[in-house]
Formats: C-alpha cells, sequence, structure tokens
C-alpha cells in the first residue's frame, strides 16, 4: 500500500512513524527541509521536498499510484487544495485535516466527495470529545462508548482497596458475565491478561462491560462516585472551546487564559463561563478563583510542561478529576508516573482514525489507549469469516488479541469462550498496535 502523507507537523509525523512500522510504502512531503531531516534515515519512509499544491512536486511524489493521499498541514485551505489535486491525479483516497466544524455536518460530505476530498479529519475536535466523555465521573481514566453505548470501555486506576486486586484470572473470582477485563497497564508495560495473571495495586484496568453493569465495575474496583459539576479549564484553546460546547448544560466552568485579548474574545463567545484573565502557572491566583472547589481541572493549553505540573499542583491542592493535553508523547510516561487522572494526545487520537483507512477489514473504529501501547478497534463480522466458524474458545488467536464484547441488534453483550460469533456482529478487539494486521483476517 502506498500513502503520501502532506505535511511533516506533529500529527503527519506521527502517522509517517505510525505507518512505517507496517511496511507499507511511505512518502512523507514537506516545503520545510528542516522538518524533513534525519526522519529517512531514522525510519522506513521515504521524505520529499515540495509543496502540496503544486502539480509537479506532487506529481514527483507519485500521486498517482498513491492508495491513500493524506494532507495534514497546519492550514485547511492548503489540505483541502491538496486532496482535491490529488484525487484529480490519480490518487484513489483522499483525507483532509480541518478546521471548520460544518464540513464534518452529514449533509456535506457527499459535496466533498464530488470535490475529491473523500474523509475530512478536525483533531481538536477529537481530543474534546475524549476530554468531554473523561469528564463523565471522577473515577475514571478513559471512558469510551461503542454502538450508542451497547458496549462501553473504562479504564480505572485500582487501589488496594478493589475487591479484584491479587486475583488470577483462571480463579473463577471475576465476574465474566458482566464485565471483561481486557488489559492492564502496569508501569510502562500493557499486559493483555491471560489466566496465570493479576491485578496488582496502582494498575490501570480496562473493562469492557455494558451500560447497566457500569455501577457494578466501579464498586469491583473500590471507587466511590461523586458528581462533576464545577470544572476550571486551563487554557482557551481550540480544543477547551470544542469541549466547552460539548460539555452537559449542568456543568459550571471557569476558564483561565492568561492572554487579554484572547480572554475577551473567549468571553463573547461563552457567556455562560467565567473567563479569568491570569497566568495559570501561579498557584496563589489560581487558589483566589476557587481552585479548591473544583470538581475537575482541565488543562488544554499550548505548553505541555505547563499542563502536567498545573494538573499537579490541581490533584494538591484537593481536586478529585485532572486532565492534561500531552502533545509531547515522551512526557506521557512523565504524566502518568505522576498519577494524573486523563491524558489527551491529539496526535495520537487523529492517527488512530486515519489508522483505520488503511485496514482491509470492515473496521468503524480505532481508538488509542493513550496510557497503554494498545488500540481498541471496531470490526463488522463478514459473512463467513473465520472468527463465525467456531466458538471463540476453539479459535486459535494471535498473541496479545482479547476480544472483549460483541453487539447484535443493538444489544451489547460480553465474549466468554462459549461465544459464537455471527455475520453482522459489531466486535471490540484489544490488541497491542503491532497485531491488528494479525487480527484483521479473522472478520474478513
Amino acid at each position: 500500500m502506498k500513502i503520501i502523507i502532506a505535511g511533516a507537523g506533529e500529527v503527519g509525523t506521527h502517522l509517517a512513524k505510525l505507518l512505517a512500522r507496517e511496511n507499507f510504502e511511505i512518502l512523507l512531503l514537506d516545503e520545510d527541509p528542516d522538518k524533513l531531516k534525519d526522519l529517512e534515515s531514522a525510519y522506513d519512509l521515504i521524505t520529499s521536498l515540495g509543496s502540496p499544491t503544486s502539480i509537479s512536486d506532487l506529481q514527483e511524489a507519485g500521486v498517482n499510484g498513491a492508495d491513500l493521499f493524506v494532507a495534514v498541514t497546519p492550514q485547511e485551505s492548503v489540505n483541502m487544495t491538496a486532496c482535491m489535486l490529488a484525487n484529480n491525479l490519480g490518487a484513489k483516497s483522499t483525507l483532509a485535516r480541518i478546521n471548520n466544524y460544518e464540513y464534518l455536518l452529514p449533509k456535506n460530505k457527499e459535496f466533498f466527495e464530488k470535490l475529491g476530498v473523500n474523509h475530512l479529519i478536525y483533531p481538536e475536535v477529537l481530543a474534546a470529545e475524549e476530554i468531554v466523555e473523561s469528564l463523565s465521573s471522577n473515577w475514571l481514566r478513559q471512558n469510551l462508548s461503542f454502538c450508542n453505548e451497547a458496549l462501553i470501555l473504562l479504564g480505572i486506576k485500582v487501589r488496594n482497596n478493589a475487591k479484584i486486586i491479587n486475583q488470577k484470572f483462571n480463579s473463577g473470582f471475576f465476574d465474566a458475565e458482566n464485565y471483561r477485563v481486557v488489559a492492564i497497564k502496569r508501569g510502562n508495560k500493557t499486559i493483555i491478561p491471560v489466566g496465570s495473571d493479576l491485578i496488582l495495586d496502582n494498575d490501570i484496568v480496562y473493562f469492557m462491560t455494558t451500560s447497566d453493569q457500569r455501577d457494578y465495575v466501579r464498586q469491583q474496583a473500590g471507587k466511590e462516585d461523586h458528581l462533576i459539576k464545577n470544572i476550571m479549564i486551563l487554557g482557551g484553546s481550540k480544543i477547551a472551546q470544542k469541549a466547552l460546547r460539548a460539555l452537559p448544560s449542568f456543568m459550571t466552568t471557569k476558564i483561565i487564559e492568561s492572554d487579554r485579548s484572547k480572554s475577551y474574545s473567549l468571553a463573547e463567545k461563552f457567556n455562560n463561563s467565567l473567563i479569568i484573565n491570569c497566568d495559570g502557572r501561579n498557584i496563589e491566583a489560581l487558589k483566589e478563583e476557587g481552585i479548591e472547589e473544583m470538581d475537575a481541572f482541565v488543562a488544554v493549553s499550548e505548553n505541555s510542561e505547563a499542563n502536567i505540573l498545573a494538573c499537579l499542583a490541581a490533584k494538591r491542592l484537593g481536586v478529585r478529576k485532572t486532565v492534561a493535553e500531552v502533545e509531547n508523547i515522551d512526557y506521557i510516561m512523565l504524566a502518568e508516573s505522576m498519577d494524573i487522572g486523563t491524558v489527551i494526545n491529539k496526535k495520537m487520537i487523529a492517527a488512530s482514525y486515519i489508522y483505520q483507512l488503511t485496514l482491509n477489514a470492515d473496521v468503524l473504529n480505532v481508538r488509542t489507549l493513550t496510557s497503554a501501547d494498545a488500540e481498541v478497534v471496531e470490526f463488522v463480522a463478514k459473512k463467513g469469516s473465520k472468527i463465525t466458524k467456531s466458538k471463540i474458545k476453539d479459535i486459535r488467536l494471535p498473541d496479545q488479541v482479547n476480544l472483549g464484547g460483541y453487539v447484535r441488534n443493538g444489544k451489547g453483550y460480553i465474549i466468554n469462550g462459549n461465544s459464537v460469533l455471527q455475520a453482522d456482529d459489531h466486535v471490540i478487539v484489544f490488541c497491542v498496535s503491532s497485531a491488528i494486521r494479525k487480527v484483521e483476517k479473522y472478520f474478513n
């Protein structure tokens, strides 16, 4: 598969590195030679110096033979134009990064298809959606839903008061009807559990369950539920603004923004939020604005270090729930070690959505577990596929793969060894990133 990525910024570079591991033919195109420096020698990909809106540069990059053309430069107009040109020059499929939410409306999809833009992605919206999901409960690190919440994934950090601590999976203790533990993050290691594994204090445990069993899982994990109502947000970024529009109406919000003119602009857009013009790195200023009375603190400034430190300060001041946008991937483990609640990484979220376009199986969703080296993939089982021919316990799945649940006729079920999948079932699969290719052949 040949993939051309236009734009060697954070999203484009991360995507190129991710896809280079898959033995695809990857070409990364950018006008800035400094951005391309050392990439070709460090990763299995080709770099090309040129403009994504230049017909000759696109032809030189071999766009006529591209299976997928991805334009993820910071400029929306450049991305849209590049995709239109690439489509007309022979690229089979195109994707553009945008910053206009109106373009994502279903009624506009056909319009852009006609122009040659097959897919659109707005990373800031995706990140905001994850933030809103994470704020649904104080005790969750990650909260993902599938098929209109027929199945949900709950990421929870368990302490020594949890009922499931020190219990082996082959002991019969775990309630296989109500939930399934599909992955464990322990330190720097991601574990897809087998019978001899057990859950330890301070593990981040990922549960697949149904919405009606959410409280039961919370009790098993030893967590108390406190309604999140008052939220303080550091930084009036695009992500913050998208999250504000999506938060439930019962939540009250304060936004800390250091830029004075931006504060006035935010006040005009969000008259239901209190906009405070001050330096969010100043602990005394945060105390004066009532951080100690907040149920949650969300740090989405443009500085990853500031976000981590601000969340750490909020934790020490008694805030139960913290969320940090951490764009430097090297800092994610640091944030986890400091016990910051939920970590959001925009480029990882965006890359996982783009990645699903490279899969041959019928894949509706790919979500990255930011804190773990694992992917959550929603496959649709095809008629006659290998996954439908036997009980799950009789199918030899690849290592580091776990089937969590399936949705049939709108109803969610937890998978066990005796489950038999049928054609058109939506199946939620957990696996380390390197195993997705091995899994997809079971669903074709």
